[in-house]
């Protein structure tokens, strides 16, 4: 087993430092659309590419004119190249007068800093006079008044759901999540959403100093080209799951698109494919351990939710004997790299596990906060060893990519849950995003510190913001407090991936930023429209949750109160020779009524049945009915027409349906009934006996019914169930013009 986690280690760090570009053009990115003059020019410099560069130095200053500056940083070459000695080595970028933040093993901080950029590595950091001295650049850019960070990592996202952002709030996460989100990424997710969505999310993490991000969705060759178009480095995980999902019809389907994705995308400098199952109550043993040999073959890292939510972690106990993140391990899923989203309910042993795997914990804190799940034991996992980093999660449960804040809460919450203000101090919530967010992408060979060889994945802050003001220096370790306490993702000036800037001096520079919000809106446009009719439509809403058939049917019935000699009828009724009873049977049912104050949209019924005679199943029966207003008046013996439109078993909680269809009222009926399954002339109906347990009148109270699928064919059945009734000498008085729920 160590030897196989050793190869694939030594296949990964292989495989990452490749430098093979993307072959296909159609990924390759493309150029923004032309702005002004002026700005078309500080693209071109910023790019970084030989056709592009300057045989001069130019700063982020000389782009808007400022000549003393321009001539500052010629100057500081100058001079640096006559007191070295030597001719300086060539560098195509110098970042310099920041306070660079390092987050290198050492926690280097120079105050007074620079950076040296060849093509995509750094190749030294240090003192900005030691720097000038030693390199000439093509490009300055001076930072003063600014941190120098390595670029943040958002550990686990759902980029393209920056579409589904305010959608839907303040929900449980299996109503967020199986009420509206999967309903509509089912009807609207598709290749375009994926993209413009990724764009998007890009554009709002480029803006916040975000470098690299985790991803975990459909369609997701999408995600990596507006990922590869933005320049952002990406772990893009193609969504494996149980379920049909928007570009699987199944889990079978959805691992073969995941092996045409990593080996289309596996020699890319920038963009690692892979393939995400969602969690193990999405998944099964076999979509696991098939994904994670994937992952071993072309040496990537399998990307999965676990342990989110408290219920969850029971029911895998419940189901599996094993909490998920022990289910995972058992099912392979940590035998190669594994990047595990949320973690928030890790047990100690789940940490030890973790640890010892070195799989990466991504705890989200914005969406474990908004969705209830909990606040996840950094502090644990922190001095634990666990490769612990932060995610924002999807951008529906969030709702935005700023790392910032993520950092913020990651070292807030655990002082509050634990009352020690001392445990994950600032620097160390830094680091979740920078240095141990990168061990727990295991990409920390590669990004994570500024340090001379990695790549040159940096940040840019203005720290001195009137919310940032004013700074104090005496300690080379305020700046950590300045960047987590005080930094908002606004305050990013630049941001560049492989010494490329694709924000400089606040200007997006990759992304033509207008397009995608217009393209963005016209697809909220579609959403909002196919949900305000779906809240108002109930039929829609359950439909939506799936597993119903839709066929209308209607249901005809007729109710009597009865006296004891109407018992002894129905027992003689059963052996009248026209009747030929089919299936006897005795039960309980719980009855739980959805009420609305707009009758016209109907109302539902979730049933609890559990079978009493002997031999029956065991295991109770759930179902969900939609039923329309009853009609009377038009039928004899005041039998009730009443459409039951759609009836379907039910496999969500009570609690989640309450939450999900909102109504009005909620009323709860118990009873006791007898059945007996009869056909009378040729026709099949079902004779109940009910005793009321819980409210109203006990009874007990005889009831005839039967479903069709024909209006004609219920005025028939009707007649008939008159005949019946006067076989039970069941006389007019004794007919109930209610129905149970109305005598409630």
């Amino acid at each position: 087993m160590v030897a196989a986690i050793g190869t694939a280690v030594g296949c990964w760090r292989a495989y990452t430092n490749r430098s093979i570009s993307h072959k296909n053009a159609a990924c390759n990115p493309q150029p923004p659309s032309r702005k002004a003059d002026a700005r078309s020019a500080a693209e071109r410099i910023s790019q970084n590419r030989p056709a592009c560069h300057h045989a001069m130095h130019i700063s982020v200053r000389i782009l808007k004119g400022d000549k003393n500056e321009h001539s500052r940083a010629g100057r500081e070459a100058a001079s640096g190249a006559e007191g070295s000695g030597d001719m300086p080595e060539h560098v195509d970028l110098l970042l310099t007068r920041g306070t660079v933040v390092t987050m290198d093993a050492n926690g280097a901080i120079y105050p007074d800093g620079a950076v040296a950029v060849r093509g995509r590595e750094i190749v030294a950091v240090g003192p900005t006079n030691e720097l000038v001295e030693r390199y000439a650049a093509q490009d300055v850019c001076d930072c003063r008044g600014c941190a120098v960070i390595p670029g943040l990592i958002n550990a686990h996202a759902h980029v393209p759901m920056s579409l589904l952002r305010g959608l839907v709030a303040d929900q449980q996460l299996d109503v967020w999540l199986f009420g509206y989100m999967f309903p509509v990424e089912s009807q609207f997710v598709d290749a375009e959403f994926s993209y413009v969505g990724a764009l998007l999310s890009s554009a709002e993490m480029v803006r916040g100093g975000t470098t690299t991000f985790v991803d975990m969705y459909y369609f997701e060759e999408q995600v990596a080209r507006a990922a590869d178009e933005a320049g952002m480095r990406a772990i893009c995980g193609q969504t494996v799951m149980r379920l049909p999902t928007p570009d699987a019809a199944s889990f079978d389907a959805g691992l073969e698109r995941a092996r045409a994705f990593i080996a289309e995308w596996h020699n890319h400098d920038r963009i690692i494919p892979t393939v995400a199952p969602h969690a193990p109550y999405t998944c099964t043993d076999a979509i696991y351990q098939e994904a994670a040999a994937l992952c071993r073959r072309y040496g990537v890292p399998l990307v999965t939710h676990l342990s989110e939510t408290a219920r969850e972690v029971q029911e895998s106990r419940q189901e599996r004997q094993a909490t998920p993140i022990a289910y995972a391990e058992r099912v392979g899923a940590f035998d190669g790299h594994c990047i595990a989203a949320h973690c928030v309910h890790a047990t100690e042993d789940d940490i030890l596990l973790l640890r010892e795997r070195k799989v990466g914990a991504v705890p989200c804190p914005s969406s474990n906060l908004k969705l209830a799940s909990g606040i996840a034991p950094y502090r644990r996992l922190i001095e634990s060893g666990v490769r612990t980093g932060l995610g924002t999660d999807g951008p529906g449960s969030n709702d935005d990519q700023d790392m910032f804040a993520e950092i913020h809460l990651a070292a807030l919450l655990p002082k509050g849950a634990s009352g020690d203000p001392t445990v994950v101090p600032a620097r160390e919530a830094l680091a979740l995003a920078t240095s141990q967010g990168s061990r727990a992408v295991h990409l920390d060979h590669m990004i994570g510190s500024l340090v001379p060889g990695k790549r040159a994945d940096i940040a840019v802050i203005e720290v001195g913001q009137i919310h940032s003001a004013p700074r104090y220096t005496y300690s080379n370790d305020a700046i950590y407090s300045y960047l987590v306490y005080s930094a908002r993702a606004a305050d990013v000036r630049d941001t560049l991936v492989d010494g490329r800037f694709l924000m400089r001096d606040r200007q997006l520079l990759t992304i033509d930023e207008q397009r995608v919000l217009e393209q963005s809106q016209a697809i909220a446009d579609r959403i909002n429209a196919f949900l305000a009719n779906r809240e108002q439509n109930l039929l829609d809403k359950i439909l939506a949750i799936g597993g119903i058939e839709p066929t209308e049917i209607f249901e005809v019935q007729v109710k009597a109160r009865l006296k004891e000699n109407n018992v002894e009828c129905i027992y003689a009724l059963l052996e009248h020779p026209d009747i030929t009873v089919v299936k006897p049977s005795e039960r309980t049912q719980y009855d739980t009524y959805f009420l609305f104050d707009d009758v016209e949209r109907g109302r539902i019924r979730i049933r609890e049945d559990h079978r009493l005679d002997p031999g029956a199943r065991v295991d109770p029966k759930y179902t969900i009915t939609l039923m329309a207003e009853a009609q009377r008046g038009e039928y004899p013996s005041a039998i009730v027409l009443s459409r039951a439109r759609y009836t379907a078993r039910a496999d969500r909680t009570l609690r989640f349906y309450r939450e999900y269809f909102q109504p009005d009222r909620v009323v709860e009926l118990e009873k006791r009934r007898k059945r007996w399954r009869i056909l009378y002339k040729g026709w099949d109906f079902a004779i109940n006996m009910d005793t009321i347990v819980s409210g109203g009148d006990p009874g007990p109270f005889l009831e005839i019914k039967c479903r069709t699928w024909s209006s004609k064919d219920a005025e028939m059945r009707a007649a008939l169930i008159g005949e019946l009734l006067d076989l039970c000498a069941v006389d007019e008085p004794a007919l109930v013009k209610q129905e149970y729920i109305e005598m409630h």
